[in-house]
């Protein structure tokens, strides 16, 4: 008899949007934690103000349409969309206080004392003016296009996310005017820091802010006029792309026209320094059709994004994490033919602990192979310098048939996309989109090689992106293998993506949108059903987020059967913990680190068999239904236990960076009593000590 079914209360869920603010108040955290490097501290406030961007350009967007057009609330929480914004504002409003906050009570101070200082322009001395003076006539007010407001010059296009400046004036101009108001826009291609030369900032690392010399020499622009105001601002748009699948019969083309109009969405938000005028932020407002709950005002730059080139300028070793050189797998140090190391067993690629090197030296290998007839891969994000890229491009060249399925509808890398689906195709690649309506977020590549007598394949099968870059800063795990049948589900699922037909039975892998699902329930009411035997039954999942409704029923069910279930989610997580009878089986914690943890590993007990799978996908509806998504087993026992020793166990002892989330939604770090253990410090410190041979470091992009 099957047991009965939770009702699905809407107070069993949490909030999508409320999650994700959630999220950043532990990235802010990390600035705030004294234990981090003082540029690290700096990067994870840039990191906040990033995130916030794009929280701002989608979801904030969505919730504002919801209640344009009156949707009525369809999310698990019950909460409506007008609700869900009230909140937002308020906790955003908080979170954005305190940022600010930081930085310039905590940060900036402290980076002065170590000799690197933002030089405010009410403390300039006198070389330091003559030099910023020679600085703006020679590189800003050539390029600077101050617009006066009148009748013949209406209030400018602003472009999303664009440093600009509201100056109020006084007098008329040399026609007479005198609109009182003008706007200069800041050219992207500006630095919006300057570091002055050493001699004249008295110190090692003197910065200026672009606003700042703005600021000091707007008059410049306006010749015989009084500036009795200039405040910068920047205003956040709607960044969602719209695009008609049933119409669109050439994607590539259609996304290249809707790019332009990215940069001029409905605006969602809108910044402004402190020093700004409530009469000037009104206007603002008004021209942007926003609201008093739609403004941010500032201590400090308006957008602290831009003080991420910081810490890059800045030589000193000892404000920053300790360098580190990832570890080439044994595997492949031991033998110079890649091909040969991967048919003597699959080789596992923990990045970044372990390099990226693999990966590259797979395609490399297979482009400049005359064995190698194919090579088929999936790209979602890579580099604008990929090597990656560069080999299928050189293989094309060489008349290898190189077939490539590229995203071109990942989020803000479009245009990267498009670029490379053209110099791809340009060199004889068979470039496409995937699926129209469904977006490829698949991470996998296959080679097809000639060898004596057969053809055999070999695959890479990944939980992260084809991003030279990103390998160095996020966790993911890689899958060498040369294992028939997961090799031929592969090949599969290349040939849904490219030609038509049903979807083949595979043989190990799960696929959104197909059967990722249903297997995933499946798994767990598996475990659920050995709870009630009597057996033991847990579940271990790591993921970035969890927000699908009847995987949380499924969980629910599962904890009050009296399965043993621990959840590592790194970002939002809709699920409540610890409610008696529900979830009170349920533990959740969220691991914010050094590395961003991307990692996607899914482990359950089967009666003592330990399944254990890697995806690509989290546990959200658009990853089950909206995308075509690979799960894969690791079949190799060595290999699975190395991914929960490595993977799993020292995440769920983590007390350094371990986020409890408590029954309402909030989350408290873990306390660290007894030894402190930080997990992505101990596999950095595993790794170092198993280095075999040094490689030499990736470039970043």
């Amino acid at each position: 008899m099957a047991p009965p079914k939770l009702t699905m209360s809407p107070e069993y869920f949490l909030n999508r949007e409320l999650g994700i603010l959630e999220f950043n108040r532990r990235v802010l955290a990390q600035a705030e934690d004294e234990r981090n490097p003082l540029l690290e501290r700096l990067k994870f406030l840039c990191i906040v103000s990033s995130n916030l961007d794009e929280f701002f350009e989608v979801r904030v967007a969505d919730i504002k349409e919801q209640i344009e057009f009156g949707a009525p609330s369809t999310a698990p929480d019950g909460l409506t969309p007008r609700q869900v914004m009230a909140r937002v504002s308020a906790e955003a409003h908080q979170l954005v206080a305190r940022q600010y906050q930081v930085l310039n009570d905590v940060v900036l101070p402290r980076l002065a004392e170590q000799d690197i200082r933002i030089l405010r322009r009410t403390h300039w001395n006198e070389a330091q003016q003559e030099w910023i003076r020679a600085y703006f006539f020679r590189e800003l007010m050539p390029i600077l296009t101050p617009i006066g407001l009148d009748p013949s010059h209406p209030f400018p296009r602003v472009l999303n996310k664009s440093l600009n400046f509201a100056v109020e004036l006084e007098g008329k101009d040399a026609f007479g005017r005198n609109s009182g108001m003008a706007i200069v826009q800041a050219p992207r291609a500006l630095p919006r820091v300057i570091r002055l030369p050493k001699e004249i900032a008295g110190q090692e690392y003197g910065l200026v802010f672009l606003s700042s010399i703005l600021h000091a020499h707007v008059g410049e622009l306006f010749s015989g006029m009084h500036v009795r105001g200039c405040y910068q601002f920047r205003v956040t748009r709607n960044s969602e792309l719209s695009l008609d699948d049933e119409s669109t019969t050439d994607l590539r083309l259609a996304l290249q026209g809707e790019l332009t109009h990215r940069q001029y969405g409905d605006a969602v938000r809108l910044e402004v320094a402190d020093n700004c005028s409530q009469a000037m932020s009104e206007f603002l407002l008004g021209q942007f059709g926003l609201e008093q709950d739609d403004l941010y005002q500032v201590n400090g730059l308006v957008n602290l994004v831009r003080l991420m080139q910081v810490p890059d300028w800045v030589d000193r070793p000892d404000l920053k994490f300790p360098a580190f050189i990832p570890c080439m797998p044994k595997e492949i140090v031991k033998q110079d033919d890649i091909f040969k190391a991967i048919r003597k067993g699959d080789i596992l690629l923990h990045h970044p602990f372990q390099s990226f090197n693999p990966v590259v030296e797979f395609i490399q290998q297979a482009a400049n192979d005359a064995n190698v007839l194919a090579i088929k891969m999936t790209i979602y994000r890579t580099s604008a310098d990929s090597t990656l890229m560069s080999s299928l491009i050189e293989a094309a060249k060489r008349g290898t048939e190189v077939t490539v399925v590229v995203e071109l509808m990942a989020r803000f890398d479009e245009e990267a996309n498009i670029n490379w689906a053209a110099k791809l195709e340009n060199a004889g690649a068979h470039v496409v989109y995937g699926v129209v309506g469904h977006k490829t977020h698949a991470k996998m590549a296959m080679v097809v090689r000639r060898e004596e007598d057969r053809l055999r394949r070999y695959v890479h099968l990944s939980t992260g992106n084809y991003h030279q870059r990103t390998a160095r800063l996020y966790t993911d795990f890689g899958l060498l293998t040369a294992n028939e049948d997961i090799c031929e589900d592969v090949n599969a699922l290349f040939a849904q993506l490219t030609g038509l037909g049903k979807a083949s039975k595979l043989k190990h892998l799960w696929q959104s949108p197909f059967t990722l699902h249903q297997q995933m329930v499946k798994a767990i009411q598996n475990e659920a059903e050995f709870a009630r035997a009597g057996k033991k039954a847990q579940i271990i999942a790591k993921m970035n987020a969890l927000l699908d409704p009847e995987i949380i029923a499924a969980l629910y069910e599962a904890s009050a059967a009296g399965v043993q279930i621990d959840l590592i989610v790194r970002g939002v997580c809709a699920l409540r913990p610890g409610i008696p009878g529900v979830s009170e089986n349920i533990r959740v914690r969220s691991i914010v680190g050094r590395f961003l943890e991307h990692t996607r590993i899914f482990y359950f007990y089967n009666d003592k068999a330990e399944d254990l799978y890697l995806a690509s996908a989290d546990w959200m509806y658009r990853n089950f239904f909206r995308r075509i998504e690979a799960c894969f087993p690791l079949l190799d026992p060595k290999l699975k236990k190395r991914v929960i020793k490595e993977g799993l166990q020292p995440y769920l002892k983590d007390n350094t960076n371990a986020w409890e989330m408590l029954q309402e939604g909030s989350y408290r770090l873990k306390s660290s009593r007894g030894t402190p253990f930080n997990a992505q410090q101990r596999l950095l410190g595993i790794y170092g000590q198993e280095l075999v041979v040094n490689e030499v470091p990736i470039s970043p992009a």
